[in-house]
């Protein structure tokens, strides 16, 4: 597959489950422990507006502390299909090299790093706001085999959770790479809180 193709579709995913957030489901959980739908999308929307300056050739120092803090405002939804088609966008420009915080690196590559993470926090949003997720075979496909080769590189630099066993389902052998448990719903959360108040 196209790698701008990966990117982009996997970007559009992303925004269109943004698009279906309850008012009230902004503060629930998801299955980044430390993250709850709010700050998810946060996260992501960062990783979109920081797409534009990155493939323009600019280095980290030069953006600095420009996208930091609330990236959402009033409207997530708006802010969120913005920094979508712009990243889109962005994804299409011709560039040898992007300056990323650990070294230069191809633009490919790059994307591919993109779409793997809006994949992922796209299955962590779906299932927090009880929708079906969006794991399209095909880029699950591309995803999982480009992760293969950078599983450890990821897991070493504690940038990934750690694998769990016992899947044999495309996707969800990929989420569990990636330290996810298929298996997680809003309800383990509360069963877990539950549990942990009745020991204290």
């Amino acid at each position: 597959m196209d790698v701008v193709e990966l990117h982009n579709r996997a970007v559009a995913n992303f925004a269109e489950l943004v698009s279906g957030v309850a008012a009230d489901q902004w503060p629930a959980p998801t299955p980044c422990t430390d993250w709850e739908i709010r700050a998810l999308v946060n996260h992501v929307v960062g990783e979109e507006r920081w797409t534009v300056p990155l493939m323009q050739g600019r280095t980290i120092a030069e953006v600095g502390d420009a996208f930091d803090g609330d990236l959402l405002g009033d409207d997530p939804a708006a802010a969120a299909a913005a920094a979508a088609r712009a990243a889109q966008d962005a994804a299409t420009w011709s560039i040898d090299t992007v300056h990323l915080s650990y070294g230069d690196e191809d633009p490919p590559e790059y994307l591919r790093q993109l779409a793997a993470d809006h994949l992922i926090h796209g299955w962590d949003l779906a299932v927090a706001i009880g929708v079906p997720p969006r794991l399209e075979a095909d880029l699950v496909a591309e995803v999982g085999a480009w992760f293969a080769d950078r599983e450890e590189i990821y897991r070493s630099a504690g940038l990934v959770g750690a694998p769990l066993a016992g899947f044999t389902d495309p996707a969800d052998t990929l989420l569990a790479a990636f330290g996810r448990d298929p298996r997680w719903t809003p309800a383990s959360v509360t069963a877990s809180e539950a549990g942990r108040t009745s020991r204290t």
